[in-house]
């Protein structure tokens, strides 16, 4: 009998599609099985709809729905922090199999494990349907892509965030700092590149659970106003902000940014949210933060980037558009200069923080392992498993500058082009 008339098992097709030996352990319900047996990871592929999740769907998203369902399972890594089982897997080297390959492989799996399973309730609309919602960047549809990521549960991002509640890359100032000290240290420095002194004012765009405005208003005696998408961040904002005592200066409002009607603020801080407002919105973002910025005002842009600015079309239907930022869209740090810039706002100072924020998403991972249990009773583990996906990924992404993060200063000039600045940066590190 002709070999390439016999079906392959599942660790065939597994061994087939690898240009190189597996590091990792691999086993299936057919009982075949590939990769070093003192594996220190074994992945296992437990039902036939495993199979058909990541022949449906190949790359992250079919791996993601069956890791999501529990049709495959990982051992040698907890669910909260699987960093080392995606840098095992980053290390795989594929091949693309020809034609006649790719036919055996068909007839072998069969027809049914070609037919797309459901995907997890916990996965958002394919963009097609995304699209029947509305316009993308729409004031709705942002509305509707902020409420999947955002509004989990507060209860579960105390659990995942700590006590700083703060959900943005952090700024490390030595290597033994924890957490909490490196999200203080990041608010800190936003406020002394703003030149924040008592009596200003202060407007955060995307303020989250309302860390920048509370900092402010605590440390630096601003009047601080806060707006987000999420009523759950805007509810849990304002009860903390009472408790601390800082009602006179501080508020976070449940609202669009695009409708504040308030103006000649002298600061503005958009501490992680052009990631969300799509690139092609870039102008009239810029445009819109200088029109509520006096003449003299700075504004700090801290935003995720691309580590390049070649125009590439918006990823769709990846784990991270499906599960995690629904019309979310990057670009490079030139790219958000260059709309700076063109909006009239003068940019006078920037820097990376990647290798910060590879560190404060394996702070948030490590958190989640400590606090599995709880945050599985809170919102499921498929949730939970989704979320160590997710930031553990991201960690490595940053590690390996797949993604950056870079803060930008700019201030709006007045008439004659003063900006009131210091001839030298005075914020230190």
């Amino acid at each position: 009998m002709d070999d390439d008339a016999q079906p392959l098992l599942l660790a065939d097709i597994f061994d087939v599609l690898l240009a190189e030996p597996s590091p990792v352990r691999f086993t299936a319900y057919d009982g075949s099985a590939t990769g070093p047996a003192d594996a220190a990871i074994t992945i296992a592929l437990n039902t036939p709809r495993a199979a058909a999740y990541m022949a449906t769907a190949p790359g992250s998203l079919g791996m993601a729905r069956a890791y999501v369902t529990g049709d495959v399972q990982v051992t040698g890594v907890h669910p909260g922090n699987p960093y080392a089982l995606l840098a095992a897997m980053d290390q795989l080297k594929w091949r693309r199999p020809d034609v006649r390959t790719a036919l055996r492989i068909a007839r072998s799996l069969g027809m049914k494990r070609l037919v797309p399973p459901p995907p997890p309730p916990q996965e958002a609309l394919p963009d097609w349907r995304r699209a029947l919602e509305g316009l993308r960047h729409s004031k709705h549809r942002d509305a509707e892509a902020i409420h999947h990521h955002y509004d989990v549960s507060n209860a579960f991002y105390e659990l995942l965030l700590g006590d700083s509640m703060t959900y943005t890359c952090a700024c490390y100032p030595h290597e033994d700092a924890t957490l909490e000290e490196a999200q203080d240290n990041k608010y800190d420095l936003v406020a002394r590149k703003l030149g924040l002194k008592p009596g200003m004012r202060l407007l955060d765009v995307g303020c989250g659970w309302g860390g920048m405005v509370r900092h402010a208003a605590k440390h630096y005696g601003v009047k601080a106003l806060g707006v987000t998408l999420s009523a759950e961040q805007a509810e849990w904002a304002q009860q903390e902000i009472k408790r601390q005592g800082l009602e006179d200066l501080a508020e976070v409002r449940f609202s669009d940014y695009r409708d504040v009607v308030e103006g000649d603020f002298d600061a503005v801080s958009s501490i992680g949210l052009t990631e969300h407002i799509g690139v092609g919105n870039y102008p009239s973002y810029f445009e819109f933060i200088g029109s509520k910025l006096r003449p003299g005002a700075r504004l700090l842009n801290h935003s995720i980037t691309r580590p390049d600015n070649i125009h590439q079309p918006r990823v769709k239907g990846g784990f991270i558009d499906r599960y995690i930022f629904p019309d979310g869209e990057l670009t490079g740090a030139g790219g958000l200069i260059v709309a700076l810039q063109n909006s009239g706002l003068e940019m006078r100072h920037e820097e990376s923080l990647r290798e910060h924020y590879a560190r404060t998403c394996y702070a948030w991972c490590e958190n989640l392992v400590a606090n599995w249990d709880a945050a599985v009773a809170e919102v499921g583990e498929a949730t939970a498993k989704i979320w160590g996906l997710y930031l553990a990924g991201s960690s490595l992404g940053f590690d390996k500058r797949q993604i950056e993060l870079h803060q930008v200063l700019a201030v709006k000039p007045d008439e004659r082009g003063r900006s009131g600045m210091p001839l030298r940066p005075d914020w230190g590190v």
